[in-house]
């Protein structure tokens, strides 16, 4: 049988052992004050400025998790404020967007006030041709819609182009500055008739032609462009554009006036199409 020491002993016992032991040494250090002075002043200049290094590394290191606890603190703050500055900007486009689009729908009913004989319907444009601005787009309605090729697109202030390819659920318009484009159109107050010739090259300067105007005609700056009632194409007062210049043909029989249009090119979204056919609209 293994013999264990440990429960020999009573714990009584060794708390009365190590009390005599302190007090022995208490009276000890008294006696021996002056012996153990000299130990006493040794360990001091040798242990105090240890101490002193362990307590400026421990209030150093301190200092170092503090600012580490705070930088911690501060980068997830920031990746907060970062998430809701991120937010935020999606908050905004989304209402700059439909800012837009309530500007742009305003335009419409305004155009739509305008010409209160026709019949209209709004779509949007999805698409448009390689070129710098919208000389051919395609817009979002086709036959499914009451649209037809032929029917006249208009935005902004004024006229747009026309439809040459109608499909169920979509359509190809031509725009009045493609270099296909023929507008027959008259100047107002003077009624002086010409045609509005479409041209990229000249819209690259911001301007259309109207060309063939009576030299005698009292066309000014400023003057307004509609359709004209004889165009087989349009219908009768749509907005063109605006004169800004006029000069004399070499022929010294004809003008041609520097037009300004009524829609900017440069960015079309969406459009109002009359849905009325141009006969039916004659027949009236």
């Amino acid at each position: 049988m293994k013999f264990d020491k440990r429960k020999d002993i009573s714990p009584k016992y060794l708390l009365l052992t190590c009390t005599i032991i302190c007090i022995g040494l208490l009276f000890a250090s008294y006696f021996a004050m002056d012996k153990v002075a000299a130990v006493k002043n040794v360990a001091i200049k040798v242990i105090t400025p240890i101490q002193n290094g362990i307590n400026q590394i421990g209030l150093w290191t301190d200092s170092k998790l503090e600012n580490l606890k705070k930088i911690e603190a501060l980068t997830a703050e920031n990746d907060s404020l970062k998430q809701e500055i991120a937010e935020y900007k999606d908050d905004i486009t989304a209402l700059q967007n439909r800012q837009n689009e309530l500007i742009e729908l305003q335009s419409l009913y305004q155009l739509d006030e305008q010409y209160p004989d026709y019949n209209k319907t709004a779509a949007n444009v999805f698409a448009k041709d390689a070129s710098s601005w919208f000389s051919t787009f395609y817009i979002d309605k086709g036959t499914n819609n009451g649209l037809f090729e032929g029917a006249n697109v208009m935005c902004d202030s004024g006229l747009a182009g026309i439809i040459t390819e109608c499909h169920k659920d979509y359509s190809k318009v031509r725009a009045i500055i493609d270099d296909s484009s023929n507008v027959s159109a008259r100047i107002m107050p003077s009624n002086a008739l010409c045609t509005v010739e479409g041209n990229l090259a000249q819209y690259d300067n911001g301007y259309l032609l109207a060309k063939d105007i009576d030299k005698d005609a009292n066309v000014s700056v400023g003057d307004k462009v509609v359709t004209s009632t004889i165009s087989d194409r349009y219908h009768p007062g749509l907005v063109i554009g605006y004169v800004s210049d006029i000069s004399y043909d070499t022929n010294n029989l004809t003008m041609t006036a520097y037009i300004t249009p009524a829609v900017n090119f440069d960015n079309i979204s969406n459009v109002l199409i009359i849905t009325d056919e141009k006969q039916s609209i004659v027949d009236k």
